[in-house]
């Protein structure tokens, strides 16, 4: 019988649709199977030798004469690098100036290396460039918030193959990670505790939807998972916000980072996926009740009708089989 299942993060409901639940392997891609590129497109802006289709860098961590990883602005940014951040009313209508940060973080010279195919080495530089241009971007007056993430593949909103991932700090914090951290603030009022780290401890507990562990993260599917196969990555320790996290700990997360991606790689046919970092804005270092986490999303399946709608998901999985099916593929 198909059951609701709350989650306890986000405050969201969903249906785990076991009448029509598929097998893990059935998400699979069918088309041309794992994406093929070369490494080096000569009209990609992101391939090494194209530095003049970019503008100018902002980061370059060296490499035998080329580069490692790099990071440019965003050539059609959302947000504007010029300009103060100001706010204006009109009645109850409010709008703020689209000022901030918006950047590209090249994360290798090979175009045909996705994150899940480089070396761990590389992805710990990915990480340390990562924490330093989160670093940058919160130290602007103007910003806010402040967003890492990846799209891969056109159903998660990617238009050039080159690996990439991006930032952005943006002049407010948004309603969703507002309402995250008053929920978590209420839970930690009533119980004395951050709700994450007590999530975190249940699922490692069960074992049952625990991917893949190391020293100081664990990668597991969510009990109540609104989509096939999204996972947490979260740190053991307790940090609210990304800046405070340790050298040793930004090694470890490479690691599991690019086996998690790794194990989606070769075991569903390197599906679209998107990533995202979820973190306390900088302010908010240090305090008791949030938890911050690296979210990723496989897009497996589409939002419909019911979803916009209703703003409750269908998960036509079960939780439990796909982190089962996980734990049994390879990395690499």
């Amino acid at each position: 019988m198909p059951e609701l299942r709350h989650n306890v993060l986000t405050r969201e409901w969903v249906i785990i649709a076991t009448e029509r639940a598929k097998r893990p392997h059935e998400f699979a891609r069918k088309d041309d199977g794992k994406r093929v590129h070369p490494p080096y497109v000569e009209s990609c802006p992101f391939c090494p030798g194209n530095e003049q289709m970019t503008p100018p860098a902002t980061l370059v961590v060296p490499n035998d004469g080329s580069w490692k990883v790099r990071v440019t602005p965003n050539k059609f940014a959302a947000l504007s690098y010029e300009g103060e951040r100001q706010c204006s009313f009109e009645g109850i209508r409010r709008t703020v100036t689209g000022v901030g940060v918006h950047e590209v973080i090249i994360e290798s010279p090979d175009h045909s290396k996705s994150t899940a195919l480089l070396e761990d080495s590389q992805v710990e530089t990915l990480i340390d460039t990562y924490l330093d241009r989160f670093n940058f971007a919160s130290q602007d007056p103007r910003v806010e918030q402040v967003t890492i993430f990846k799209n891969h593949g056109l159903a998660a909103g990617t238009s050039l193959e080159h690996p990439h991932s991006q930032i952005i700090g943006s002049p407010m914090i948004t309603a969703q990670i507002r309402d995250r951290m008053i929920n978590a603030l209420h839970h930690f009022d009533e119980y004395g505790e951050c709700i994450f780290c007590r999530v975190l401890e249940m699922e490692l507990k069960e074992q049952t939807r625990v991917v893949m562990e190391t020293e100081h993260f664990v990668t597991f599917v969510q009990f109540a998972a609104l989509s096939p196969f999204s996972m947490l990555i979260m740190p053991r320790r307790h940090m609210s916000c990304f800046s405070e996290i340790s050298n040793a700990e930004a090694a470890d997360l490479a690691g599991i980072l690019r086996r998690t991606l790794a194990k989606l790689y070769y075991g569903l046919m390197d599906p679209d996926f998107n990533y995202a970092i979820r973190t306390a804005p900088q302010e908010a270092c240090g305090v008791k009740y949030f938890h911050w986490y690296l979210s990723i999303i496989p897009r497996l399946t589409k939002v419909a009708g019911f979803e916009l709608g209703s703003g409750m998901f269908i998960n036509s999985s079960l939780p439990e089989e796909n982190a089962s099916f996980l734990r049994e593929v390879a990395a690499g």
